[in-house]
Order: C-alpha cells, then structure tokens, then sequence
C-alpha cells in the first residue's frame, strides 16, 4: 500500500522525493523547526524536521514484542472466560496467576521496555500503531483482578510497583505517539513548501501530539485507574474501617472502565489511517474484554437479584 495514498495532494511536492523516506521523517520527526517567511499570506507557518528517532531496530524486535503482547492478551482473555464461573475461579485465579498477566511483575517491565524502545519498533508491529492498545490492555488487567488476600505489606508493594509501571508506561507511550500524531497533524494539516522534502507551509502554528488525534497515554484514564490502585492499597489497609472508601472505589471502578471504553472507540475512529488491520485486531481485542467484564457484571447483579 501507497502510504501517502490518503494524503492530500500537494502540488509542490517533487517527482525525485521517496514517499516512504518522507512518511518515515513525518511520524518520527522530534523537533521541528520553524522558519521565518515572506509570505505571511499562504505560508505564516514555515517549518522542516530537524531531528528524527533512529533508524528501526530489525523486523526480529517487533516479532518478539508481537508474541509478547499476543501472549499477555490470550493470558488475561483466558484467565477473564474462567473467572466469570465462581467454581473455577478459586483455581484459576491463584497467587501464581497474576505474575502472567500484563499489569503483572513479569510482563509490564517489558512492555515498560518495548514503549522505551517504541519509536524504533517500527516495521511488522508498530508502537505508535500498537501502542494504546497494549496501554488498555494494561489498564484492563489491573482493574480486573485484584489479589486482596494477600497480607498488608506484600499487597501494597506489589499494587504500588503496578501503580508506578503503568504511570512509567504512559509516559514512555506518550514519547512514541506524540512525535507520530504531530507528523500526521503536519501531513493532513499543511502544504509542501518544495523548499525541501520535510519543508511544510501551515496556516497555524504546529503543537506537540497535533490537533487531529488528541489520545495522550498520560490521561485522565490513566489518572482514574491509578486513583482506584491507590484506595485498593488505603482499603486493604483500613480493614472493617474502609466504610465509605469500598463505595467510591467501587463508583471510581466503574467509571474507569467507561473511560477505557471511550478511549478505545475513540481510537478506533480517529486513529491516522494506516495499519488498519493491525488496529482493528488490536482494538477488536481490546472490545472483547469489555465485552467480557460487562457480560460478567451483568451476571453477578442477575444472581445477586435472584437470590
């Protein structure tokens, strides 16, 4: 596929320029730099890339992220199908289980990892594609199980060590998919100056993440998911005294979990249009979960009722 098939045709753009060096210098552009113009009327905005990430790490990297995203996904829908029977789930969601999930000690310091590295995984399984998804993906599995009978000190370290990897994780995301949304914003929003390959004329100034695509990793979804982390840690703490903090916590749960759907429509429908089959995978699976916790929910109230 054409990358630049979408694009608005520009026409200053030179026959000599590859297309795909260009798309590339776009959406892993780090600094751009704004030129004085004469032209105030067509081009008040001048600006070129000054300063790319460098080159991507070999197709075997984005391989092994792909098996570890797979992996950490086919865990948690697994591990979400057999808790939604109350015989299973005693065995099922043992102390061991949760070390497999993606917001567990093993697997999050990898993909902690892979979103550090995110901008050069870029060939067969992109991160500024990829990388909200396994962000909620995150996001679900924390939300989702929760180890409350742990004792007070080993419950605390380990959903306070959950805490700070999802806020490391969102600010690692935020590094990859700020550069590709301003390059798309640059793209969609702008001219070909032909002053040189990455030379663009605007009409506004360009911001950091663009104005098309305003899904940030740090995010008031974020923010709520890590709230709810933290009252686990103050209610497992305050014991029998928790009172009203189980009803916010259950309230902030809930609302958290509306957040994460919002995100992954909003994602779905405004994400720049590439990879589209990569991203209906990765956010169709994301549905599925929610699919999942909402069935479930539904069928604790209906039992609860009938009893």
């Amino acid at each position: 596929m054409n990358m630049l098939l979408w694009l608005p045709k520009y026409p200053t753009f030179q026959a000599g320029w590859d297309q795909e060096e260009i798309h590339a210098t776009f959406f892993k552009c780090i600094s751009w730099q704004v030129e004085e113009t004469l032209d105030t009327i067509n081009c008040p905005y001048h600006y070129f890339c000054e300063k790319t990430y460098p080159s991507n790490y070999s197709p075997a990297v984005d391989i092994l992220v792909l098996l570890l995203t797979t992996a950490s996904y086919l865990v948690t829908l697994v591990i979400v199908i057999m808790s939604m029977s109350s015989r299973r789930e005693k065995i099922i969601l043992g102390q061991s289980k949760r070390f497999l999930l993606p917001s567990g000690p093993i697997s999050l310091p990898l993909i902690i990892l892979a979103f550090a590295k995110g901008p050069q995984i870029n060939t067969i399984f992109p991160m500024s594609c990829t990388g909200p998804a396994i962000l909620l993906l995150v996001l679900i599995s924390a939300l989702s199980f929760d180890n409350a009978t742990d004792k007070d000190i080993k419950y605390t370290f380990f959903v306070a060590s959950t805490v700070s990897g999802i806020l490391h994780a969102s600010l690692y995301l935020d590094s990859v998919v700020l550069p590709y949304y301003t390059g798309f914003d640059a793209l969609m929003s702008s001219t070909f100056s032909g002053e040189c390959a990455s030379c663009v004329c605007r009409k506004e100034a360009l911001v950091v993440g663009g104005k098309l695509v305003r899904y940030r990793g740090w995010s008031m979804t974020t923010c709520f998911v890590v709230g709810v982390l933290c009252l686990r840690i103050v209610c497992k703490i305050s014991g029998e005294n928790a009172g009203k903090l189980v009803s916010f916590k259950a309230l902030l749960e809930r609302f958290s979990w509306i957040l994460i759907t919002v995100d992954c429509v909003y994602l779905t429908a405004n994400s720049p249009p590439e990879r589209v089959m990569l991203r209906v995978a990765a956010f169709g699976g994301i549905f599925l979960l929610i699919l999942l916790y909402v069935l479930k929910e539904a069928c604790t109230h209906i039992t609860q009722w009938l009893m």
